[in-house]
């Protein structure tokens, strides 16, 4: 078996950050008073079908506040929560964090590394809001270059330059799939964006969603070898949760036989089956998402958080014997 480190059966992005950094980094949500350009008319309207942006982000993450008043707030939540938390990436999470002039992204990512606790961020965006001129400053970030005085003292060392990731959200492999939901963008656009960020040495993520209108168990075991073949550092999977207001919900309503459905426990040994398959070097971010209830019509899985699922994947991994990469070849 693949030794994965503190007792893990599968390569944790918390245990990667302890690894890598000597400590825990945790990432406080942002909201930088972005938009998208399938909402703003640039490539679309009405935004991803399945997407209200509120039902993602926590309370004090608001447009409203300033960057440094949303990451003390944040940080106030988190050590509580996380106690021995001492260093945080600040997370540009919502809508597109890179559709804005190259300006004005310097100016919003150097706010945030100026916090004291911040050891780096964490760019959540689309695969086709990037461009060489985006992606050189972010780089320049990584590198040390853009902020040549930037110094933080993490897990017993001295970092030079911030943590950087660029975080795309691909959500399915499918072009038909894409289609459907609105996305605005093919496949072949996310794998020459992730390439593109990869060729400069940045950490790519990419998010998934597992259980959208159209796909397959099938399919969706099938789009592994994809992801595998991509230049990305980290992944993040979520199960499909159908939103109050959406244009899902109502497609939803119309046609449940065209979506994937899982009870929890079918979920977990999905989940191990997708695991299995993955290459053993890709960090997993994230195995399910987690959305308030007042936001959805219904809750399949009660009120399970999400490090409830954690533990529950721990001990149904343990009991099928199996680990991440098993069955990758």
């Amino acid at each position: 078996m693949f030794d994965f480190g503190n007792g893990k059966r599968y390569n944790s992005s918390v245990g990667y950050y302890r690894r890598a950094y000597g400590e825990r980094l945790q990432k406080i949500v942002l909201d930088a008073g972005f938009t998208c350009p399938n909402r703003d008319g640039k490539v679309g309207v009405g935004g991803c079908t399945y997407c209200d942006n509120a039902a993602f982000h926590p309370s004090y993450s608001s447009p409203g506040k300033t960057l440094l008043s949303q990451l003390d707030e944040g940080i106030g939540f988190h050590k509580v929560r996380y106690r021995t938390a001492e260093h945080y990436l600040a997370y540009f999470q919502s809508y597109s964090n890179t559709y804005a002039p190259v300006g004005r992204l310097r100016e919003l990512y150097s706010v945030a590394l100026s916090h004291p606790d911040v050891a780096g961020i964490v760019i959540g965006t689309r695969p086709d809001c990037v461009d060489d001129e985006k992606l050189d400053l972010i780089a320049s970030i990584k590198d040390g270059h853009e902020l040549p005085s930037w110094r933080r003292m993490v897990g017993g060392k001295v970092l030079n330059a911030p943590v950087v990731t660029v975080e795309f959200g691909i959500e399915s492999c499918c072009d038909a799939t894409l289609l459907r939901i609105n996305r605005g963008h093919d496949f072949a656009c996310a794998q020459s964006a992730v390439r593109a960020a990869a060729s400069r040495g940045i950490e790519v993520g990419a998010h998934f969603i597992l259980g959208l209108p159209g796909e397959t168990r099938e399919m969706l075991l099938a789009q592994t070898s994809l992801i595998n073949g991509l230049p990305l550092h980290s992944v993040k999977f979520h199960q499909l949760q159908i939103v109050k207001g959406t244009a899902m919900e109502r497609e939803y309503a119309e046609k449940p036989e065209d979506f994937l459905r899982f009870s929890l426990n079918e979920y977990l040994d999905f989940m191990i089956d997708i695991l299995e398959l993955l290459r053993p070097d890709l960090c997993i971010e994230r195995i399910a998402g987690e959305v308030p209830p007042r936001f959805v019509n219904e809750t399949p899985w009660g009120l399970v958080r999400n490090f409830e699922l954690l533990r529950m994947l721990d001990s149904r991994l343990e009991e099928r014997n199996t680990w991440q990469g098993r069955r990758y070849k």
